[in-house]
């Protein structure tokens, strides 16, 4: 046996025994932490899995399948007109209501058919980070300054990062670049209107499905709430027409999952989650067994549940062990977090950058999680600088984004992330 290959193995075994023998499930915190993790776990399995996470899955793989890669390098590539691409990128959460998770197989659908680093990434922080409601919920319970400033920081953050990310790897987007000048034009199997209307339905699906509570009874945000899952029907409905009329799908498949959707909408009407389950295990059948082209959708979206779908739940139950869940502890106690985060210095913003770096959040929990933490006496200028770090990044995000993009690339984006959260929560905490 040649130990010198073995070694690895051994060490780690090693590790894996002690951490066992060791285990302090005695200590009172330790087994709350595990608890916490599960309930996270378990939460997360329940509201984000099934509404967001599967939308999305087949949404990334429809752009990898339907959308040229070609096309994709015209408007987003290393080549694309900057101001275009930039533009694009930096604006997508106010259509994409998304949490940091839910963006992941977009931006790896996105980044694998060649958008450019800049681009994708400027995508990747705004998604989940320019959420129009949230912004204005933030407005309303945390102060119009703070809403402004967080708008503001994270238009400006999707720019400068992505830029600075472009920048840092130049020599690779290069490279990239005089690839991409080699690409033949795209053939077009459908018009481009055509093609709007079918990633319109599925993103109406992704965002009216996931449309969260507000505060107040009354008003716009209010009224769509209430009505969204009608709405959200209606996307589905569009969806199937568009199927049915444009990828030859079968309509007696299209008509069949309609009744059943329909009818446990009458069976159960206080829980829309039983028909959501059975329009997705509807979708998913009829394009395993439509076409080739929706056999190869329904394959790269299987390709990206594989991926990704492991890597976040096993980062939910770790981010539930060290953090708990809102209002609850896990093996980092809430007193710690409350006083390293008081004031307007420079290592209280740097703390609250990290730590909502690192933390999930769910879309809308970040301003009551806040609103609790500036109450315990937590500075303006860290919140903002959580607000800024926390919606775009969590430790499921990134174990995900190092799968896509490599080591190196992540730690470079986090960190420009958490810097820069922790100057603009310096800046604002100054004025």
């Amino acid at each position: 046996m040649n130990w010198k290959h073995e070694w690895k193995s051994l060490v780690a075994m090693v590790v894996v025994f002690l951490a066992f023998f060791y285990l302090p499930i005695e200590w009172p915190r330790f087994t709350n932490a595990v608890m916490e993790s599960l309930y996270l776990a378990k939460w997360y399995a329940r509201e984000h899995v099934i509404l967001c996470l599967v939308p999305a899955f087949f949404i990334a793989g429809a752009i990898a399948v339907f959308v040229s890669q070609a096309s994709v390098m015209k408007y987003l590539g290393a080549k694309a007109n900057m101001v275009l691409a930039y533009g694009v990128a930096s604006v997508s959460g106010t259509i994409l209501a998304v949490c940091s998770c839910t963006v992941l197989p977009l931006f790896s659908g996105i980044y694998r058919m060649g958008a450019g680093l800049g681009p994708a990434t400027a995508f990747l922080y705004s998604g989940p980070a320019i959420n129009v409601l949230a912004i204005v919920l933030t407005a309303r319970i945390l102060g119009i300054e703070m809403g402004v400033a967080r708008a503001i920081g994270a238009i400006l953050f999707s720019i400068v990062i992505g830029l600075s990310m472009h920048f840092i790897f130049r020599k690779e987007e290069l490279e990239k670049a005089k690839a991409q000048l080699a690409m033949p034009e795209p053939e077009v199997d459908r018009p481009l209107w055509q093609e709007v209307l079918y990633f319109a339905s599925m993103i109406g699906i992704l965002v009216f499905a996931n449309w969260g509570k507000p505060q107040e009874t009354v008003g716009l945000w209010h009224a769509i709430f209430v009505s969204k899952w009608l709405v959200t029907g209606g996307f589905a409905i569009a969806l199937a027409v568009v199927l049915g009329a444009w990828f030859n799908v079968s309509w007696w498949k299209l008509l069949v999952t309609g009744v059943l959707v329909g009818i446990s909408t009458i069976v159960v009407p206080d829980n829309p989650m039983i028909p959501f389950i059975i329009g997705i295990i509807g979708l998913s059948v009829i394009t395993i067994t439509g076409t080739e082209n929706t056999e190869t959708w329904f394959d790269s979206t299987w390709g990206f549940a594989k991926q990704i779908l492991p890597l976040l739940l096993f980062g939910v139950l770790v981010a539930g062990l060290l953090l708990g869940r809102p209002d609850q502890e896990g093996l980092i106690p809430s007193e710690w977090v409350s006083a390293a985060v008081g004031g307007n210095s420079l290592l209280s913003n740097f703390v609250a950058s990290f730590l909502g770096a690192f933390m999930y959040f769910a879309t809308l929990t970040e301003v009551p999680i806040l609103q609790g933490l500036i109450g315990n006496g937590m500075g303006k200028g860290p919140a903002l600088a959580l607000l800024l770090a926390g919606p775009a990044l969590s430790l499921p995000n990134m174990l995900v984004i190092r799968s896509v993009m490599g080591t190196k690339k992540t730690v470079v984006f986090v960190s420009l992330v958490i810097v820069m959260a922790t100057i603009s929560g310096m800046f604002f905490g100054m004025l």
